[in-house]
């Protein structure tokens, strides 16, 4: 990608504008939800929105022109999404965990960050070495 490609890909877009305030009402909707409905939140927050949100764009903004190839791209990030998603899930189990034990919070998300990377790690060399799914 040479220079000017990349100036295009970067200059946002009236679009751009609008994608960033819908996912930004997203967010905020649910964090004023947590203060009447911890579950109902959370609910709204476990729903793929952003991976939702971003195939809708994806499909919208492709340029590609063939339909067949525009579709197995978005076929493609849901697939890695799925295998990108196992490795965040312990982190949902372990912050309330080290919450409740006591543990500060900024030390919780340090823990869970690099639990997080060491299962993400093991998840790429697991599935690299016992099938064909290559993440990285």
């Amino acid at each position: 990608m040479d220079k000017t490609e990349l100036l295009k890909v970067l200059t946002p877009s009236l679009f751009d504008v609008v994608k960033i305030v819908l996912t930004a009402v997203i967010i905020l909707l649910v964090t004023k939800l947590q203060l009447v409905s911890d579950k109902l939140s959370a609910l709204l927050i476990a729903l793929p929105l952003t991976s939702i949100l971003a195939m809708l764009w994806m499909r919208h903004e492709s340029k590609v022109p063939d339909e067949a190839t525009r579709i197995e791209s978005i076929a493609n990030h849901a697939y890695y999404t799925f295998w990108f998603v196992l490795p965040t899930l312990p982190m949902f189990l372990v912050i309330p965990w080290m919450l409740r034990k006591g543990y500060g919070f900024y030390l919780t998300l340090g823990v869970n960050a690099l639990l997080t990377t060491a299962l993400f790690w093991l998840l790429v060399v697991t599935l690299k070495k016992f099938t064909s799914i290559e993440l990285m």
